[in-house]
């Protein structure tokens, strides 16, 4: 899911000090505030490594949720990845199998797994890579596709 650009392993909204219902300008305005704080050409000849080295790294954490959340393509593709994670948060998911655990039906081109109330998880092969959760097709349970073992 966040393989793309890896976004979910930090909060860039937190970063920048925003929210997903600011505008681009807002977002804009509150980036480069943030930039001009913590540019290490701005910091002061007074300040120790350990603050130059701090600096600088929360320089480039601002930089880097700049890049996500000021283009709008990325910034969608995060917003929806946010999405999925609260959801799979909210939802309770029954259990979690692996990929190959999973029966393959080339005649459907999917893979399914047998729930237990008697139905089945369907996960089409052209699904794999986006969809992490699986409802059952009878009843209200969620299972988590783990695409890689380990």
């Amino acid at each position: 899911m966040a393989s793309k650009t890896d976004p979910l392993n930090k909060d860039w909204y937190a970063i920048l000090g925003a929210n997903p219902t600011d505008s681009q300008a807002e977002l804009k305005q509150k980036y480069q505030k943030l930039a001009l704080l913590y540019h290490p050409d701005k910091l002061g000849t007074d300040v120790t490594d350990k603050h130059v080295e701090n600096g600088s790294q929360r320089f480039i954490e601002i930089n880097q949720a700049w890049k996500i959340l000021g283009n709008e393509e990325t910034k969608k593709e995060y917003d929806l990845n946010l999405r999925e994670c609260e959801i799979s948060r909210s939802w309770a998911v029954d259990t979690q199998i692996h990929l190959e655990d999973m029966s393959w039906n080339e005649d459907e081109d999917l893979y399914s797994f047998p729930c237990r109330c008697g139905g089945r998880y369907v996960l089409p092969q052209n699904d794999i890579e986006q969809t992490l959760l699986v409802n059952c097709d009878s009843c209200s349970l969620i299972i988590e596709i783990l695409l890689e073992n380990g």
